[in-house]
């Protein structure tokens, strides 16, 4: 059995309290925020924690805090499991880890299209590679003022290129390390904010695969797609729909996958990270590295 710690309550907080508390082997779930009234046993302050002493730690504040968070708990806890929802942090830094297990929630690596995708493309030589997703930030959560939400403000480390990170992560994995060619991130719109709400990146893996990456806050019809093609091999997926087109050596497949499979992701990666099965979460390290790029990006933006 594992009790379990959310540091943070916004709407990715609560989505992973709702979660645990599905899960028989959670004996018990406390939540680290400033908010009263709230469903679980709640904790003022990080020191409160030290009490607590939990087993699995999920950090669901805004990016700006994570380091200081991390950094607490290095030093004052062992044999800590502990997912940080990504961005690992708002700029690079370092972190010495040696006392627990940190990794950071990508989830879309345990979607099941994202899954299926790495699996064709093993061993492939591939060309091209062009990600697109594009929202509408006023409408990401109903019955609250966008602008006084993270997403819409730097300082609490918001921006798409920071929210949107999961198209850096899962090409990654699919296709290694990717270099940067061209970039623009930047604020365009006439959103209320004074983050950035789009990039266009351009870049390439090691092998010569040219990468394409387009985000954006503003796009009123949600679209989450990707194409992948190369040697014998074209995909297109749609990570809204849930379906994923695949033609292989001349044969094509239709692939469609349940609505909630995107839930069931958030679920699959608390079930890994307690089962200690890392084959595929994001580690600490590659979480680093997907700052790095990041600012890279940011700081090379035309």
């Amino acid at each position: 059995m594992f009790s379990a710690l959310i540091i943070g309550f916004g709407s990715i907080g609560r989505k992973h309290a709702d979660l645990l508390h599905t899960m028989d082997d959670i004996s018990q779930i406390t939540l680290l925020s400033s908010q009263e009234g709230l469903p679980y046993q709640t904790i003022k302050s990080l020191d409160d924690a030290l009490d607590i002493n939990p087993d699995y730690i999920v950090v669901a504040s805004p990016t700006s805090n994570h380091f200081a968070q991390l950094e607490f708990l290095e030093q004052n806890l062992k044999g800590k499991k502990i997912l940080v929802e990504k961005p690992l942090f708002d700029s690079s830094a370092r972190l010495r880890v040696a006392n627990n297990e940190i990794y950071v929630a990508y989830n879309l690596r345990f979607h099941p299209l994202v899954q299926k995708v790495r699996e064709v493309i093993a061993d492939r030589k591939l060309w091209t590679v062009n990600a697109f997703c594009g929202s509408y930030l006023p409408d990401w959560r109903p019955g609250r003022d966008y602008r006084t939400t993270s997403s819409a403000q730097e300082a609490l480390g918001g921006g798409v290129l920071r929210d949107l990170s999961h198209e850096l992560d899962y090409i990654q994995w699919f296709v290694g390390q990717i270099q940067i060619d061209y970039a623009i991130s930047k604020k365009v719109s006439n959103l209320d904010i004074d983050t950035d709400d789009l990039l266009l990146f351009s870049g390439r893996n090691d092998s010569g695969a040219h990468v394409l990456i387009n985000l954006n806050y503003f796009t009123r019809e949600p679209i989450r797609q990707i194409i992948l093609d190369g040697d014998g091999v074209s995909i297109r997926g749609d990570l809204l729909e849930n379906t994923l087109t695949v033609f292989l050596d001349g044969n094509k497949s239709f692939y469609k996958w349940p609505e909630s499979c995107l839930m069931s992701s958030y679920r699959s990666q608390h079930r890994a990270v307690l089962d200690g099965d890392r084959s595929k979460l994001c580690s600490f390290e590659e979480g680093i590295r997907i700052v790095d790029l990041m600012e890279q990006i940011r700081s090379s933006s035309c």
